[in-house]
């Protein structure tokens, strides 16, 4: 009898060890954003995500900026879930007065055993309607821009998630015939818990040289604190780059953070769940 219930014990370890396997890991990151870099989550089926992401004038403005607090930039976003891999997203920001369209697809989800890593596509559209009186031929195909990123990330503890991105970028118009309309950039971000509901993130985003040769571009390096909150994810976060999405943070960047250009804001995201 004791031999039967050794036997049946282990056909059950066996069952549950083998379902545990094939399971997909969850929550490499918690937002949908390490910083300005986009992560492989998304909202799930039928969840809308509202996303504020603020920032404000450079550290370096001194007392009399108030150290930057004087000034913003702001980016509001929508993202829904068609599917619990497929989303889209509609956004507006400040910075240009840019709007952006965007999709993204988790290709591959990372699970116990198998599949090692997770891999997303994004794809982002952006558009910038500021009015420049001397440059009538600036019509909206000439405003447009195009990235896009495959985000590669993986979930090596339940404490450190890392992720590699590489980007192209696509402009209509340059600002010199010998600034690049096809650029590429490689990027890379992680994240670091150290209670249940904080971490420090990081992202880094280079862009390799001469394909801008106009003005000074700098790598866009940023860093802050997550706080999940429930159903709100709060980030407090510092950046050289005052634009939020693709073709600014990443080929756009002209502040130094050697000079003390830095941006101090945060980013806040709140989910709305339609399921019934």
């Amino acid at each position: 009898m004791m031999a039967q219930d050794s036997s049946l014990m282990k056909m059950m370890d066996d069952a549950v060890a083998e379902s545990q396997q094939g399971q997909v890991v969850t929550g490499t990151f918690k937002a949908t954003q390490i910083v300005n870099l986009p992560t492989v989550e998304s909202p799930g089926k039928k969840s809308l995500q509202f996303m504020i992401m603020h920032r404000f004038g450079k550290l370096n403005g001194g007392a009399y900026e108030l150290f930057g607090l004087d000034n913003a930039s702001i980016r509001f976003a929508l993202d829904y879930g068609i599917t619990d891999r497929f989303s889209v997203g509609l956004g507006r920001s400040s910075v240009d007065k840019t709007f952006d369209g965007s999709l993204k697809y988790k290709l591959l989800q990372q699970k116990q055993t198998g599949m090692p890593v997770s891999v997303s596509l994004y794809g982002l559209i952006t558009n910038y309607t500021q009015r420049y009186t001397d440059k009538p031929y600036l019509d909206a195909r000439y405003r447009t821009a195009y990235t896009t990123q495959v985000i590669i990330a993986k979930k090596f503890t339940p404490a450190f998630s890392f992720e590699v991105v590489p980007s192209w970028i696509h402009y209509n118009l340059t600002p010199t015939p010998e600034d690049k309309n096809d650029l590429f950039a490689v990027s890379a971000g992680g994240r670091l818990k150290f209670t249940k509901r904080m971490s420090i993130n990081a992202e880094y985003n280079y862009l390799a040289r001469n394909q801008v040769v106009s003005t000074k571009v700098y790598d866009a390096i940023s860093g802050g604190i997550d706080i999940e909150t429930g159903g709100h994810v709060f980030q407090l976060v510092f950046t050289n780059a005052s634009g939020m999405v693709g073709p600014y943070y990443l080929a756009k960047t002209d502040g130094s953070w050697g000079k003390g250009d830095i941006y101090f804001g945060f980013n806040i995201t709140r989910n709305f769940n339609f399921k019934k």
